[in-house]
């Protein structure tokens, strides 16, 4: 285990009713709130109702930005920094999933920068300072809720970068199950493969001494495991939307993976395939991490044994370590697959064609990724053809 520092500065506000927190919250930074949100659900389910309803009893000043993409574009975090700017907005609060508070992120940095957000972004320059921002999450998925890193598109260069500075904690999540009841079956799927792909990333690595993180990992997949296809039969169940909503948070938010760090090319893969073609975050990593476990399979196979026998039960009995993990590679792919989420790039009518592209733009930052094992844009293409 390497030496180390944590500490998370944002508050978890868990549970039923607890919207209504905004109110206790917010009026410590200032009255000119942005709220920001996606493509119109929190309207129909009445969650932004309920919300302006708080913001306007500790007499807000509320301007809006909405139409946050899936795949958060900087253009919209750019439009966002203008309204902080001109309105001089005190408090920004997101209001939806991941994609949501990623552009946040972006535009609470680029609100206190004289630089573009992009450059920051891109690691051009960084982040000084950010407005204050809070969140009411909607979505079990990336645990951006309750970390500091956002992943921006820009769709003209197709190009996706993670990114994350000391500045973009939010102050406060707001996390009430009953907001994430009305979230469509598949949307569901891709939470639960976006949080188990997180605590996979965290799992490999090659630190010594992480036999408690590695409970903590391990029971967080076993759980969602036994969660998931639960909670996807009954979809406006309490109990199961809080076990998987809290999974989410955890998966993420850095209290697992203290003293090493895992991998995280499968992410690369991932944010590559998404530049280009757009597709859902969740649905790209249950394609490509089982073919990522496979081509880096040899560099530590005690380790892929270790997750095969320990979370999905594998017998390891007369079988050799490799054929034990690749079990267990088997058994992650069999169960994403069983709940719906898809197999191959041609689900989303990718072919050859795109590999090239795509590659390429695994090592737009840098020559190699991954820290599990280090991966070269040749190694991308072998996973990519892999994966069509």
């Amino acid at each position: 285990m390497q030496n180390f520092v944590f500490q998370n500065p944002t508050k978890l506000i868990f549970g039923k009713d607890t919207v209504k927190q905004l109110q206790n919250e917010i009026p410590q930074y200032g009255k000119n709130v942005l709220l920001v949100y996606g493509g119109g659900s929190i309207k129909r389910n009445g969650l932004y109702d309920n919300v302006l309803k708080n913001l306007h009893a500790i007499e807000a000043n509320v301007f809006e930005l909405s139409g946050v993409e899936p795949n958060p574009r900087v253009t919209t975090a750019r439009k966002g920094i203008e309204i902080c700017k001109k309105e001089k907005i005190d408090f920004i609060l997101a209001v939806g999933g991941g994609s949501t508070i990623d552009c946040t992120k972006a535009i609470a940095a680029g609100a206190k920068s004289s630089h573009d957000i992009w450059d920051i972004v891109t690691k051009k320059a960084q982040a000084e300072d950010a407005l204050p921002f809070g969140t009411v999450l909607t979505l079990a998925a990336t645990g951006s809720e309750m970390n500091a890193g956002s992943v921006i598109t820009n769709w003209e260069t197709k190009e996706k970068h993670g990114w994350g500075s000391p500045h973009t904690f939010p102050r406060f999540s707001i996390l009430d199950p009953v907001n994430t009841f009305t979230v469509p079956k598949d949307q569901t799927i891709y939470g639960i493969v976006d949080m188990m792909s997180h605590a996979l990333e965290h799992y490999f690595h090659h630190e010594d001494n992480t036999l408690f993180q590695d409970e903590m990992v391990e029971g967080l997949l076993r759980t969602v495991i036994n969660t998931g296809p639960k909670l996807l039969n009954d979809l406006e169940n309490y109990e199961h939307r809080a076990t998987i909503l809290y999974c989410g948070t955890m998966a993420l938010n850095g209290m697992v993976n203290m003293g090493y760090h895992g991998d995280w090319a499968s992410h690369n893969l991932e944010h590559a395939v998404s530049a280009v073609h757009d597709i859902p975050h969740g649905g790209g990593l249950a394609i490509l991490f089982p073919h990522w476990m496979e081509h880096t399979l040899d560099t530590d196979v005690s380790r892929f044994k270790q997750l095969a026998v320990k979370v999905f039960n594998v017998d390891p009995s007369n079988k050799t370590d490799r054929e034990v993990a690749l079990e267990g590679i088997q058994a992650l792919r069999d169960f994403w697959n069983s709940i719906g989420a898809p197999s191959r790039l041609a689900d989303y009518d990718i072919d050859k064609d795109s590999i090239d592209e795509m590659a390429d733009k695994t090592v737009i930052a840098r020559p190699e990724f991954g820290n599990f094992q280090s991966l070269t844009r040749d190694d991308a293409v072998a996973i990519y053809k892999a994966s069509l």
